[in-house]
């Protein structure tokens, strides 16, 4: 198999070991100023690599864990990193003023954002953003965690890496709910979005581009998703308040299929559970497949709160960002 190995090279160059043998070097059968490609046998149907920096008398192993290939793997793409730390970095809060209001945000940089620069990422923008990464800002005291699933899945290598902003909406049930949802989307779509993408390495087109939330939350996700498919190809919505001051269920029922990929979820028996199943029922009688283009899940005895939203975070995640389910699409 050919692994193919993205870095930017100012000096040395690249070389990688293997389980086989952790002290031979393999040397790459082509190699450029961003990165090399190595030929790997299998002995087995998986195997733990490491590219190294290789300068002079001195070689630098890649941070992190191994990165563990499968024989059939789909992708078998690294970037990897050599000096940053292995832990994405969350952003100060950021302002932003437009004509529908303020708005903050947080950003959660993926680890090695600022040191391999060839790398863009695909893009997850959050609902409620203080109630993702620091409890002291979230509410209850209770955070999703977002940061640290972010970095334990990309320990697996069950996910791409992604760049994750956190908004947070100046009045959440005016934004959330109709009428006021339609000056929120025009914020994410004609100010943020635009100016995420000239400002960060994102992956901007919509099969790469997340919008996530719960509750109140995860409507004004669905929402954007639904309205705005050009630009947010792929929505997860978390104990989902269909049917509460929105109109979705008779909009979906009226419509065409969309070119959105939708994972839902509720506990049971309340959170919201009755309605979810009522929407993954439409989703499907419109055309969603279930397990392709849309995922569903209900959790027994979960309830409505931050804690079991973040205990479960992995799971869109890996459906909608995983490596195995991008291949699948033929996203990556």
């Amino acid at each position: 198999m050919r692994i193919l190995v993205t870095y930017p090279l100012t000096t040395g160059r690249l070389v990688l070991r293997t389980q086989t043998d952790w002290e031979e070097d393999i040397e790459p059968i082509h190699s450029n100023a961003e990165g090399a490609t190595f030929e790997v046998a299998f002995e087995a149907a998986t195997i733990a690599v490491k590219p190294c920096l290789q300068d002079g008398d001195s070689l630098t192993w890649s941070a992190g864990p191994d990165y563990v290939i499968t024989r059939w793997d789909p992708d078998p793409h690294i970037y990897p990193l050599f000096h940053a730390p292995v832990r994405g970095q969350v952003s100060d809060v950021q302002r932003i003023d437009d004509e529908t209001g303020t708005h903050t945000i947080r950003i959660y940089y993926p680890p090695g954002y600022e040191e391999n620069t060839l790398r863009r990422f695909p893009v997850i923008y959050m609902q409620d953003g203080r109630n993702l990464f620091f409890p002291q800002e979230a509410f209850s005291g209770e955070e999703w965690e977002v940061d640290e699933t972010m970095d334990r899945l990309d320990d697996m290598n069950a996910i791409r890496k992604a760049i994750v902003i956190g908004v947070a909406p100046e009045d959440r049930m005016r934004e959330y709910t109709w009428p006021g949802s339609e000056a929120y989307s025009r914020f994410m779509v004609n100010t943020l979005k635009p100016l995420m993408d000239s400002q960060l390495r994102t992956r901007p087109g919509p099969e790469s581009t997340v919008v996530m939330g719960s509750s109140l939350g995860a409507v004004a996700a669905f929402r954007l998703a639904w309205h705005h498919p050009e630009h947010f190809g792929k929505a997860a919505c978390l104990s989902s308040t269909f049917g509460h001051q929105n109109d979705l269920f008779e909009d979906i029922a009226r419509s065409v299929h969309r070119p959105v990929q939708f994972y839902l979820d509720s506990g049971w028996p309340q959170d919201n559970y009755n309605d979810t199943n009522a929407m993954r029922d439409l989703l499907v009688a419109r055309g969603w497949r279930l397990g392709i283009d849309l995922m569903h899940f209900s959790f027994p005895d979960a309830i409505h709160n931050e804690r079991a939203w973040a205990g479960r975070l992995h799971l869109p995640f890996q459906f909608l960002l995983g490596r195995a389910w991008s291949a699948s699409r033929g996203e990556l």
